[in-house]
């Protein structure tokens, strides 16, 4: 008599996610290096796109970077000419981070491309199954902020 294999268990939603984020970070860097930019600077860009005008430490929480981070990639983006600091004028301490048109340049350039990339994500998924992933990853997201 053969004796069973033990079945494997599954490898963990936490580790997914990690693998399919490591994935769509390659290829969004080799997507968006032609125009001198990296993965998690494209990133904050499309943040700025949805909600242009944050202050650096907004930008750092919905770009999923830290504090420090943001300070490196936004000299880099500065230095680009890709956004600009203007103060609050609610709070003259605090400094907004805006898009520059040389940015929405770039932003319209690459959109195209990271459409077709989402799409290549989820082909096999129905557009039914592609919503439920999007609530689901919403959902997890919030429940962990």
């Amino acid at each position: 008599m053969l004796d069973a294999q033990p079945t494997k268990a599954p490898p963990s939603l936490l580790y997914m996610v990690k693998q399919v984020e490591l994935v769509v970070r390659s290829h969004l860097d080799e997507l968006v290096k032609p125009s001198g930019i990296t993965a998690l600077q494209y990133t904050a860009l499309t943040v700025l796109e949805r909600h242009d005008g944050l202050s650096a430490a907004q930008l750092a929480r919905d770009s999923f970077v830290t504090a420090q981070s943001i300070a490196d990639l936004l000299r880099s983006l500065e230095s680009r000419g890709l956004v600009r600091r203007e103060r609050n004028p609610r709070n003259r301490r605090e400094l907004l981070i805006l898009l520059t048109d040389t940015a929405r340049e770039v932003l319209a350039r690459h959109a195209g491309p990271v459409r077709e990339l989402e799409e290549r994500m989820v082909r096999d998924l129905t557009a039914h199954q592609t919503e439920q992933l999007r609530q689901a990853l919403s959902r997890a997201w919030h429940a962990l902020s």
